[in-house]
């Protein structure tokens, strides 16, 4: 089952350090223009998954094209794709050993989550980040 109890969202934005958005966007007028942003200002390492802008940077950071490429741990795979395209997104954080899958607002793969759950993964489905972090009181990161 996916995370819908507050403190077990909490506790996952708590514990998260490096966020892997996939689906980022360059364009202001995006929703992950500004989700991206708004983690990065509350202490979150963000870091940029886009094939289509791989190379360009985002926020200061490089965008890369795959999860697999990152060489970083990943707390978080934030995901800003549709409900289909989640289910890749989801195949490569458990790939790379991802500890949590986050599925936007709107972004419904109940497959895509069992499969995430049963290997370990914690998820959050159809929500935002940058909600939930006011919402709850999350403690901003330094």
């Amino acid at each position: 089952m996916p995370l819908t109890q507050d403190e077990d969202i909490r506790a996952l934005l708590e514990e998260t350090r490096t966020i892997a958005l996939v689906g980022a966007s360059d364009r202001p007028n995006r929703p992950s223009y500004g989700v991206m942003e708004m983690l990065q200002g509350h202490g979150y390492r963000v870091i940029p998954v886009n094939p289509q802008i791989t190379g360009e940077h985002v926020h200061g950071e490089f965008v890369f094209r795959e999860l697999n490429q990152l060489g970083d741990p990943i707390d978080m795979v934030d995901i800003f794709r549709n409900s289909a395209a989640a289910s890749d997104a989801v195949d490569q954080a458990i790939a790379v050993g991802a500890k949590a899958v986050w599925m936007q607002l709107g972004v419904i793969n109940e497959e895509a989550a069992a499969r995430a759950e049963a290997a370990g993964l914690k998820v959050v489905m159809d929500r935002c980040p940058a909600i939930e972090i006011p919402r709850l009181g999350v403690a901003r990161r330094d």
